[in-house]
């Protein structure tokens, strides 16, 4: 049986069970990801005869004055359908049918293996992120660096005072990069849009997943470049980074992305996620670490509210 829960009525013990039970369900889905990024939320659910959650579908809901509208939270690349061994109802069309009941709008981002047949009114766009498996050993994944982005780690070794990739635990800083070099012009997101990106660096720190790193010059201490990278059962996640127009000249980006390679490596059956790559520069960027393009599915409804309909008739 599905059933559309709104917040109040969910039960959270119940959600992480049913994630739990997912193999290869994504970190996204998690609760407490989900309460970072979206605060409240509601759920298509299949409830099991103890009242068990069998599978889920989040759905982070907006109020506009038109109708609830289902989005993709920020700092959340993908949600998508959660299916345990339990499940009976694993056709995504029945569980967007009764999300199509609740919204007059649907915008969200699926894992790739994700694609099926949708109901009526459902489309679907393909983005881009880039994947690197993480089975083989570090010095195997270094041999399939292009030969460009191996000379930049060569020239950094040559130097005097080479930069060096440091943890960190200071978010703020990185986040004040991002806007000093990026900012709203770029993004369109004001500072106060990071407050998720805070909470969740919070909610990660608690559970051991975040991984921040940070280039600064060897002489001034600047803030060269940084990246938050999520530890996840699934492999490695480059959630977040920035670099200044120093750093990208130093190649700090190189370096910082080398570094989590290098403590990566040797993991069978986990994948580092570049988490993006639709435009096209960036999508080369990533290509020279010998990341492979993975398609994966945008999943959108619009449709009038009904006092549209009302006011046509």
């Amino acid at each position: 049986m599905l059933r559309l829960l709104y917040f109040p009525d969910l039960d959270l013990g119940r959600w992480q069970a049913c994630v739990a039970a997912s193999p290869g369900a994504p970190p996204y889905v998690q609760a407490w990801w989900l309460a970072a990024t979206a605060g409240r939320w509601a759920a298509v659910v299949e409830l099991g005869p103890g009242g068990e959650y069998r599978s889920l579908l989040p759905l982070p809901l907006k109020r506009r004055p038109w109708g609830r509208v289902a989005y993709q939270p920020l700092f959340t690349q993908q949600l998508g359908l959660v299916l345990t061994a339990e499940s009976r109802q694993t056709q995504v069309a029945d569980y967007l049918a009764v999300a199509r009941r609740s919204c007059v709008a649907f915008y969200q981002q699926w894992p790739p293996a994700q694609q099926s047949l949708l109901p009526t009114g459902f489309t679907v766009a393909e983005r881009l992120t880039y994947h690197l498996d993480l089975c083989a050993p570090y010095a195997t994944i270094y041999q399939n660096y292009l030969t460009g982005c191996r000379r930049r780690l060569r020239n950094n070794q040559a130097l005097t005072q080479p930069l060096l990739v440091t943890e960190s635990d200071d978010l703020g800083a990185l986040i004040e990069l991002f806007l000093s070099y990026r900012g709203a012009a770029y993004t369109g997101l004001r500072p106060r849009h990071y407050a998720g990106l805070r909470r969740l660096y919070a909610a990660l720190r608690a559970r051991g997943a975040a991984e921040l790193r940070q280039v600064r010059h060897p002489a001034t201490g600047e803030l060269l470049a940084g990246a938050l990278f999520v530890r996840h059962a699934g492999g490695l996640i480059y959630l977040f980074a920035a670099t200044s127009l120093a750093g990208r000249a130093a190649s700090a980006p190189v370096l910082l992305i080398d570094d989590a390679l290098r403590r990566s490596a040797g993991q069978p059956g986990q994948v580092f996620d570049f988490e993006g790559g639709s435009l096209p520069g960036i999508g080369r960027f990533f290509t020279n670490f010998g990341a492979r393009p993975v398609l994966y599915p945008a999943v959108t409804l619009t449709q009038s509210p009904w006092f549209l309909s009302w006011m046509r008739s």
